[in-house]
């Protein structure tokens, strides 16, 4: 299949069109190579993917730029678009919130109409587990109410939802949402725990553990994400016929319209999870304990179940093995920061 891929040179993005030309599809990948961190680490994503399966077609287009979005459509006329481009972030989100309403709210309302006007065969979409919000009952399912973010960039992936919702619902878009949770592996996003942990202790700087370490997350590392991506991109949704009205599921629809989550379903606490990187690098951390940060939610643990149901497949990779994996390529690509310090006298 021809399929687009928004944030191609992104940690998700890059991993994705990696698998999908190893599966035999068409790529285009489409990214705007922004500073919000070091855009280097993106092209050394793109030039990795090359060296893995050759060159692949990766235009620069901003998805607040409708006009240009939208003569990319008109040329390529992609069978299914694959949207990971967003700007990402919950504590960004405090500081420069005008950049989520550029690129989480406009930008995703331009690929909504590019799928209008040019139809797709499927929408999938990059949701958050944030969007959870405030809601203390774990596993979170696909069937809780999430009416209460705690962030801009947590309300900017439930809009996302309901703003590909109502094009489903008015123009037939098959559309699915996947509310990531704690997404870490190989070329992960340095604004982001694994390599913030690892170069603090791997450099003897402290490092901080916000909520005294005792907050849990559901880590689920890259491959099972991209597994579930590639087994849904040929399961479109379809109108759910036992959808009611009066007690409506919020996972499903009278429209072609679905919401999954993928997690890894085993929620760790940050301390636990500290421990086994250390365990990786063969060091000890210097830690800085911190309350709670605005913005973030307390545990988080996902119920995969309908996405186990819908494609045969629900996340499986071990926190440990996983870490292992990503420290690997953590020395391979911070040689400096991963090399060992000499011992103290």
């Amino acid at each position: 299949m021809k399929i687009l891929v928004t944030g191609a040179a992104g940690f998700i993005g890059a991993h994705c069109v990696l698998r999908l030309i190893r599966d035999g599809h068409q790529v285009l990948g489409l990214d705007n190579f922004n500073s919000y961190y070091d855009p280097q680490l993106k092209h050394d994503r793109v030039t990795w993917v090359r060296g893995e399966v050759g060159d692949f077609q990766l235009q620069t287009v901003d998805l607040a730029d409708a006009s240009a979005l939208a003569a990319l459509f008109a040329e390529q006329r992609p069978q299914v678009v694959i949207h990971l481009a967003a700007q990402a972030g919950v504590r960004y989100s405090l500081e420069n919130p005008r950049a989520y309403l550029d690129s989480n709210l406009s930008g995703f309302l331009n690929i909504l109409e590019c799928c209008r006007q040019h139809p797709v065969e499927h929408l999938i979409y990059a949701s958050s587990s944030s969007v959870y919000g405030a809601n203390q009952s774990t596993p979170y399912s696909v069937q809780d109410s999430v009416n209460h973010p705690l962030s801009l960039y947590a309300a900017t992936k439930k809009a996302n939802e309901l703003m590909a919702h109502s094009y489903s619902h008015l123009f037939g878009i098959p559309c699915t949402g996947l509310r990531f949770f704690t997404v870490y592996g190989p070329w992960g996003r340095p604004d982001m725990s694994p390599i913030q942990f690892a170069k603090a202790i791997s450099e003897g700087q402290p490092l901080q553990l916000f909520n005294y370490g005792e907050h849990q997350r559901d880590f689920t590392y890259i491959d099972d994400i991209i597994e579930s991506i590639a087994r849904l991109i040929e399961r479109a949704p379809q109108a759910n016929p036992q959808w009611n009205r009066e007690q409506p599921d919020p996972a499903s629809s009278m429209a072609p319209w679905r919401l999954f989550n993928i997690g890894g379903q085993h929620p760790v606490e940050l301390k636990t999870y500290l421990a086994l990187i250390e365990k990786h690098l063969g060091q000890q951390a210097v830690v800085e304990l911190l309350p709670l940060q605005p913005g973030d939610v307390l545990n988080t643990c996902a119920d995969a179940s309908d996405l186990a149901q819908a494609t045969g497949f629900q996340p499986r990779i071990e926190l440990d093995d996983g870490l292992g994996r990503f420290i690997a390529w953590f020395r391979d690509y911070y040689p400096t920061a991963s090399r060992p310090r000499a011992a103290r006298g």
